[in-house]
């Protein structure tokens, strides 16, 4: 296998990578189809754990693969359009750094919708749905309060997740593929109790996200992303 480009040989994790592409293409694995493990696509192909990874890493970035940490790879379900900012995983960014991640969740719960929430997923006030808290670290160091309210009608299993081992994100993902997404970026003060947990000081800026994403079947989840302005940095990637 030759490089378009250049006319040299591809490099190995492309070839992993276009054998991949093709078996999803022909049908042979399918939406939702949880692909051969990292240890066995080496076992398979004899190249090393550092090339498989960016072989699947890629066609995560690139919308192929939905990886959830601790479970598996999957075949991601076509999406029906892009979102103006792609939308990845806060673990798959840290990871990417080559940093380690880790969840910490302070709140799981059903709850009925106030009046914030129900606007924000589109239902009534009243509806049962399911809120979650928690705080993000890289390398032990805060770096993200994910605050998300969910359709418990359109993911009825939130609530039984481990989010130790794989991010919300990457969950609702597999579960209600993303066909748009809507970002609200601004710039806040941090309540006491965010920053405690943030562990910065009062009149420290931050970074908030409001974001809503949306499947198929309606509006999946509005997430409150609140960052230490000294600790993120946005990047988006427009398509020509």
């Amino acid at each position: 296998m030759y490089s378009p480009r250049t006319g040299a040989p591809a490099p190995f994790y492309e070839k992993i990578k276009r054998v991949i592409s093709d078996n999803i293409a022909a049908g042979i694995w399918r939406p939702h189809d949880r692909i051969p493990s990292e240890a066995e696509l080496v076992a398979q192909f004899g190249f090393s754990r550092m090339t498989i990874n960016r072989a699947l890493r890629e066609l995560t970035d690139e919308g192929l693969l939905v990886r959830l940490q601790g479970v598996g790879t999957f075949v991601a379900e076509p999406k029906g359009q892009s979102a103006l900012f792609e939308v990845h995983s806060i673990a798959d960014e840290i990871a990417a750094r080559q940093h380690q991640h880790r969840c910490e969740v302070l709140l799981l719960e059903a709850v009925n919708a106030d009046t914030q929430q129900a606007q924000a997923l589109n239902v009534a006030e009243g509806t049962r749905i399911f809120h979650s808290l928690m705080v993000h670290f890289e390398n032990d160091v805060p770096v993200q309060i994910e605050d998300r309210c969910v359709n418990a009608e359109v993911v009825p299993e939130y609530l039984q997740q481990d989010y130790t081992t794989t991010t919300a994100h990457d969950y609702l993902s597999l579960i209600a593929p993303l066909t748009e997404g809507e970002h609200i970026v601004e710039a806040v003060k941090a309540s006491a109790e965010e920053c405690r947990l943030l562990t910065i000081h009062e009149h420290d800026p931050c970074l908030l996200i409001r974001r809503r994403t949306w499947s198929r079947t309606g509006i999946v989840s509005h997430a409150r992303l609140i960052f230490p302005g000294s600790r993120y940095r946005l990047q988006g990637h427009f398509p020509s």
